[in-house]
Formats: C-alpha cells, structure tokens, sequence
C-alpha cells in the first residue's frame, strides 16, 4: 500500500513539474527564440573526481544530463542542438580513458536507437559531424546507422561532434572546394574543345576563384545554420577549436556548473540573455 502511495505521489510531483515547465516555456516564447543551441560538455572528469567516482562516471552523468537538457531544447522548439562530445585532440589522452569514452559512445549511440529514446519521442534526427574515420570500427558503423536510421525523422536534428575540430573542419572543406574546383576548369576545358586540356587565361582564373560560400558548402557543419547560443559550462570561456567559423554573430554563455550539473535554470538564462541581445545579433548578421 504504501508502495502504491509513493508511485502515485512521484507521478503528481513529475506531472506538476512538467506542466510548470510547459507554463515556463510559453513565457519565453512570447520572446525570439534560438533556433541552434551548441554545447560544449566541459567538467565531466572533475565532476567524477569531486564527487570520488569511478573512471568514466562523470561521462555517465553528463549523458543523463544531455537526455534532459535535449528534452528542454526540443519541448521549447530549439530546432537544432549540437554537443561537442569528443574533439581530436581527446585521442591524446590515456589510450584506457579514450577506449573507456568510445564503449560509452558506442552504448549511447544504440541507445538512442530504442523505441522509447527521446530521438523516437521528438522526432529527432542524429547528424555525426567530424572526421568519423578516426572513430574506431564498432563506433562508427554505429553512428552510421543511427544517422540512416533517423534521416526521415524532420522536426528537430542532434548533431554530434566527434573526432572533430574546427581547424581540420576548414582544412577538409578547403580541399573540398580546390577538388571541386579543378573538376570544373577540367569540364570547362572539355566543353570548349580545348587542345590538351588547355583552356583561356580569363575562364581559368574565373573557375579558380575559391569564395566562402564554396568553403561554407562543403564544411561538415554545413548540414545547419550557425548557432544562435554556444553554452560552455564549468565556467570556461574558450571555444577550444569549436566550430570557429560559425560562431562569429553567437551569444557565448559560460555557466559555472560543470556538465553533470546543468538543468533548466541555466537554459533558461542562456535563452533570457539571448532574447535580450537577440535584435544586435539580428543586426551584425546582416551585415556580415
């Protein structure tokens, strides 16, 4: 009996919670808005250690905490959420602590799989960004069936950052784009019946013009628009090799909390500062 009283309590508690939450979330919507929230998960090995956890249960935390965060995002009609899980630079840590993180990865990533996972519930679709050769075998075909088996999915998109930084982001899409750009002087050529492959020095220096928006086309985060709030937690303000190219009209917010500890509260502040500066963002965007 007893049992049945505590069920039936804890299910109050969680319908009020939520209902308060959908109260809280029509408030804010009176106000813009961000359509691409971007995360980077920082403080989840000093949140292990501050609390004595074992290795690799700060990275459980954090995930528990990104179910939750995800969840706010989507119920307040955050379209686009990016998390920055693991950089390159991460391959340089201890080879037992990389392979502790890619176990995880791999069991997360089937997780997402499951009927009742919060990708089935909001429609959400899973993007892999980065360089996924790096990633070992059992993890990257994971993510490559995650990303086919969501690609009809189209109310909202997780993209997930691994084996990623920003600098080899613009490294692959430069060479995207000089790759792309010989194949056309070499068509052109074709085209105009030129001997030898030769083709005038006008046309070529045309076809050899290399814009930003053949860069941009070929960026790995190019399958979403810039973000409107990149969030740091544990209270660090670099960008640490993250999505440098498309944070330039972005409100960074650094909450002290390390990533196991974010809640609502700090969604809630980053939105509130984004919609206060939202018509000087609006405006440098436009000018850029």
């Amino acid at each position: 009996m007893e049992n049945k009283i505590d069920s039936y309590a804890g299910s109050l508690v969680a319908s009020l919670v939520s209902h308060m939450r959908r109260l809280l979330f029509r408030v804010l919507s009176t106000g813009a808005i961000p359509n691409h929230i971007a995360f980077i998960l920082d403080g989840n090995r000093r949140y292990a250690k501050k609390r004595n956890l074992g290795e690799g249960m700060g990275h459980r935390a954090g995930f528990l905490a990104l179910m939750s965060l995800m969840k706010y995002c989507y119920e307040l009609g955050v379209k686009y959420v990016t998390i920055y899980a693991f950089s390159i630079d991460n391959f340089k840590r201890r080879p037992e602590e990389v392979q502790s993180i890619m176990d995880l990865m791999l069991e997360k990533i089937e997780g997402l799989l499951k009927e009742e996972s919060i990708v089935n519930q909001y429609g959400v679709r899973v993007y892999f960004v980065g360089n996924l050769n790096l990633l070992n075998t059992p993890v990257r075909e994971a993510a490559e069936k995650a990303m086919k088996a969501t690609e009809n999915n189209n109310k909202s998109m997780l993209l997930i950052c691994v084996a990623y930084t920003s600098t080899d982001e613009i490294a692959h899409a430069a060479k995207e784009a000089i790759e792309e750009k010989w194949v056309q002087i070499q068509e052109s050529s074709k085209a105009n019946g030129a001997q030898n492959g030769e083709i005038s020095q006008e046309k070529q220096e045309g076809h050899q013009t290399i814009k930003l928006a053949d860069i941009e086309r070929h960026l790995y985060m190019g399958v979403a628009p810039d973000p409107d709030i990149l969030v740091r937690t544990s209270g660090e303000t670099r960008l640490s090799n993250f999505l440098l190219w498309q944070t330039s009209t972005c409100l960074l917010y650094s909450p002290k909390a390390l990533w196991p500890e974010i809640g609502l509260r700090h969604l809630v502040w980053a939105v509130l500062n984004f919609q206060r500066i939202h018509p000087y963002l609006e405006k440098r965007r436009k000018q850029v």
